[in-house]
């Protein structure tokens, strides 16, 4: 059935925040970003922009968004039907309208488990009450608050485009947010992409899809309609790339240039996608920020999980096939949170030989995408510990076996410390405890894709990796503070990225060279473009960058500086390696 669906009313204060006629006057230069803030001096409204009421025509109909400092901006833009219309099962494109849809803010995110946490609602969500700062759904610390509301009606996406209908091809850049796959939304002005569009004249796309248990929890095995049901965020994810393509002749995009890349679980979707055949062919290039996917959850761990959810939901023990069809769509989304909450973060893509038929990763880089180039990326401080700076020799085994247990397997605390305390004398307590938690929890899964597309000689050749060591506000390159960099973001992350007036031209600086470095890529599929002299690019600000190999590790290290490491941390890899490698959400091995 159609439905008509008019332009929302602008009144005049909302004209005054989206054309900039409320800062009229201010100019904004090209490596600077402008903001309009509330009365309370909290979180952005709406970025200073030029006025225009762009039109788009999608498949399903008219949008009309707001052209921002030259940027055509749509938000909020429907790729997918109502998910509680289809609860469980793969998504459908979105019912037609007729007349104008208004895509000029943001909407709905998906049902989380949890919300933003900690801290306070200042400028950028900025620090609370006790001084703690706040931290996003997607988990990242400082960031600018989240908009929309939790619906199922959530398969909306965000493009951000410098031209319509023009006849360009531009590379498409999509985003796909962190959160593992429990929590997260691109509904944040953090992953705003006007400045990657007026950088290097591309087209960015950001995606909101289905999570926890609304995405991936596993009912195959009780009702054929559910066949799917294990991945079907993931299928979200195929959808809304599957409207990119149908859709980038509008948006003056090139479908056969589309870059995925993701933050976290974000870069876990994007290695899970490479791995997923529905998927092929709706990418060119992959990027992955400390996000990674080794194995997926099997069916018969998937089925146990389902089980416990489902008595938390009420549902009793042997409902099948159209009965418990009926009984989950009785349910409110409310109650299906709650339920998924039962096994908290074990949410996975499911290897349930309908969608995906193996692990993504092991036990080798799958060869379904061995053509695709492939970067992956860490950040130097990825896993945060207990203990304080504080901390003595005597109490650093505890903390250390307190932040990554599981992940030590037949290593001992205490001789993990030993080890990391010879490989460099100068670290202190905290430091050696930071430092052997990341190599033993959040930095071998990157290690071990990068290893196994290096194992092959068809994808090593188009396979990059990447260290931040650039700190943050805490001293520290930490979880997340890549984003705002790729994103030239760093305005509106100082909170995180950090105030300082050196520090901030430093980070500036850095942001445009990684941001430039993610558009060539995006353009060329490779991070150093079409240049075949192996000589450095950016007026040699970025140095010639080596594929991975097992030899050399060559890894860009992000830093004031740009440089090439070869096997960086060799000697922190070859202790951790003492431990095999677990992949959270499945079992020890």
């Amino acid at each position: 059935m159609k439905r008509t669906v008019l332009m929302r009313r602008i009144d005049r204060r909302t004209m005054l925040q989206t054309t900039g006629m409320a800062a009229a006057g201010l100019a904004l230069h090209s490596n600077a970003w402008a903001w309009a803030y509330d009365a309370a001096g909290g979180s952005p409204i709406a970025p200073i922009a030029t006025a225009g009421f762009p039109i788009a025509t999608t498949g399903a109909g008219k949008i009309s968004g707001v052209l921002q400092d030259g940027i055509n901006v749509f938000k909020g833009v429907p790729y997918g039907g109502d998910t509680a219309k289809t609860r469980f099962m793969p998504p459908v494109p979105p019912e037609r309208w007729t007349g104008v849809r208004d895509c000029s803010a943001f909407t709905t995110m998906a049902p989380q488990l949890q919300g933003a946490r900690g801290g306070g609602a200042g400028r950028g969500a900025g620090a609370g009450a006790q001084g703690a700062m706040a931290t996003s759904s997607s988990g990242v610390p400082g960031a600018p608050r989240e908009q929309g509301t939790q619906s199922e009606d959530c398969l909306h996406l965000n493009v951000f485009t410098p031209g319509l209908r023009d006849k360009k091809k531009r590379p498409v850049l999509v985003y796909i947010h962190g959160g593992a796959y429990n929590n997260g939304t691109v509904n944040s002005d953090l992953y705003d992409g006007r400045r990657l569009c007026r950088r290097g004249d591309v087209v960015v796309v950001t995606v909101n899809h289905r999570l926890n248990a609304f995405g991936y929890m596993y009912l195959g095995d009780l009702a054929k309609e559910y066949a799917a049901s294990g991945n079907a965020g993931q299928l979200d994810l195929v959808l809304a790339l599957k409207w990119i393509k149908d859709n980038a002749a509008e948006f003056g995009a090139d479908p056969t240039r589309v870059l995925i890349f993701g933050q976290s679980g974000g870069g876990a979707k994007c290695a899970a996608l490479m791995a997923t055949p529905v998927a092929k062919g709706y990418f060119q290039r992959v990027m992955t920020m400390s996000g990674q996917q080794i194995k997926g959850a099997s069916i018969e761990i998937a089925a146990g999980r389902a089980k416990t959810v489902l008595q938390k939901m009420g549902i009793a023990d042997g409902t099948k096939g159209k009965e418990l069809v009926a009984a989950l769509n009785a349910l409110t989304m409310e109650q299906i949170q709650d339920g998924a909450r039962a096994v908290s973060s074990d949410w996975l893509p499911v290897v349930d030989n309908v969608i995906l038929f193996r692990n993504p990763f092991d036990p080798d880089a799958p060869a379904l995408s061995e053509d695709v180039p492939m970067m992956l990326g860490n950040v130097h401080d990825e896993t945060a510990v207990g203990g304080g700076l504080n901390m003595t020799w005597e109490q650093a085994p505890a903390a250390l076996d307190a932040a990554v247990h599981e992940y030590l397997g037949p290593v001992k605390a205490e001789d993990a410390v030993a080890a990391f305390r010879k490989v460099d004398p100068t670290y202190t307590p905290v430091q050696v405890v930071r430092a052997a938690a990341t190599a033993f929890r959040a930095w071998p899964g990157q290690r071990w894709e990068a290893e196994r597309r290096a194992a092959n000689p068809k994808s090593q050749v188009n396979t990059w990796v990447y260290q931040m060591n650039f700190p943050g506000a805490q001293g520290l390159a930490m979880h997340t503070i890549d984003i705002p960099f790729m994103f030239d973001n760093i305005a509106i992350a100082e909170n995180q990225v950090g105030r300082e007036p050196e520090h901030l031209a430093q980070a500036n600086s850095l942001a445009a060279i990684m941001s430039q470095m993610l558009i060539t890529y995006g353009r060329t599929g490779n991070p150093n473009g079409d240049d075949k002299a192996k000589s450095p690019t950016q007026d040699g600000k970025l140095p010639y960058w080596p594929a991975y190999d097992l030899k050399n590790r060559s890894t860009m290290m992000w830093e004031a500086a740009p440089r090439i490491e070869n096997d960086p941390r060799g000697a922190e890899r070859m202790i951790a390696e003492q431990s095999h490698y677990h992949q959270a959400g499945t079992p020890l091995p």
